[in-house]
């Protein structure tokens, strides 16, 4: 991604207008900070190949219809401060709301996440899953408007389970598997404001260490995963492990945020919510589990346990220190839990 210093340039003006968007006190100043942030998001995105020349143009048209929606909203904010102007309030919060909804991805308004994510490297994927929603979800927890997201949260947690059924391109799994993360996320933000961040941390951790091994090991689609890793052993459990704690499996610490959240669900009484919610992550771990079991049962060829030539390999000891800390870090925590 770092090929040179102009995408240095534009990857730290990308951290500054997220940065401004969330400490800004005024609508106006957040709305500056997202338009930053996606301006210099773009050349980030293009490699100079057509998938990606073509995700960048989509992004950017989705995005700018969004901007546009949300200054609109905006002005007609600042106009209900006028005497003699009578706006309906609710119709000015929901349109805040749905354009914040279409820039961070979230359905009924993610048609063009899964189609973007699948013309991007990896690492610009990691920063479209992570860093580009922290922006838009700091502002939605501002505007949380409970009747309508009520309705996203479901359809979220729904489409990003069933969408990911079908798919055999590795990035539109993760786009549809951070859809259902999201409706986790806007569940967690209904009830406390420090839930969503702590379970956006997780989930940013579970993802960069999903997308390091794919990003090192090249891997696009699902069927190189069963051809990869015949010298080591070691690094095809790392990498299932990974995603099995993605998607909230209990022994593993992506199960740690779901219990809290399902922790408060229970506290205020929703438990139509967090039946749904929890049906629907069963289904995005039976296909997490549906790739795990083709490669660990089907008898492929490999030679060793362990290959001594990767062990001196910084990122290979990389890999296996987030495996280790994704895998058993549920475990510690739960010790020191009954022990202090």
């Amino acid at each position: 991604m770092f090929n040179n210093s102009a995408k240095i340039m534009f990857f730290f003006i990308l951290m500054l207008g997220t940065m401004i968007t969330v400490s800004s006190n005024s609508w106006l100043g957040a709305w500056m900070g997202l338009e930053i942030n996606l301006l210099s998001f773009i050349p980030l995105m293009s490699d100079n190949n057509l998938m990606s020349t073509e995700a960048s143009l989509k992004y950017f048209l989705v995005q700018s219809i969004a901007s546009a929606t949300l200054l609109f909203a905006i002005i007609l904010l600042y106009l209900n401060n006028f005497p003699m102007t009578e706006l309906n309030s609710t119709f000015n919060n929901l349109m805040i709301y749905s354009s914040l909804l279409l820039k961070s991805g979230a359905a009924p308004f993610h048609f063009w996440f899964p189609n973007v994510m699948e013309g991007l490297s990896w690492m610009n994927a990691l920063l479209l899953m992570t860093w580009q929603k922290i922006a838009p979800l700091l502002l939605i927890s501002y505007t949380m408007w409970n009747n309508f997201n009520l309705f996203v949260i479901i359809t979220s947690t729904i489409i990003g389970s069933l969408g990911g059924l079908n798919q055999t391109s590795l990035r539109k799994l993760m786009a549809f598997s951070s859809i259902n993360h999201l409706g986790w996320m806007l569940a967690a933000m209904q009830i406390s404001e420090s839930m969503w961040l702590t379970y956006f941390c997780f989930y940013t951790f579970l993802s960069f260490s999903l997308t390091f091994m794919f990003n090192n090991f090249k891997m696009y689609h699902i069927n190189q995963l069963f051809n990869s890793f015949f010298n080591s052993k070691i690094l095809k459990f790392a990498l299932f492990m990974n995603l099995l704690s993605l998607g909230g499996l209990p022994p593993f610490i992506g199960f740690l945020p779901k219990w809290l959240v399902i922790q408060l669900l229970v506290a205020t009484n929703q438990y139509i919510l967090m039946t749904i919610m929890i049906m629907m992550t069963l289904i995005t771990l039976f296909f997490y589990l549906r790739l795990c079991f083709a490669a660990f049962m089907l008898n492929y060829y490999e030679s060793n346990w362990i290959d001594n030539m990767h062990m001196n390999n910084f990122s290979f000891k990389c890999m296996l220190l987030f495996s280790f800390i994704s895998t058993f870090s549920l475990i510690l925590v739960s010790l020191m839990f009954f022990i202090f």
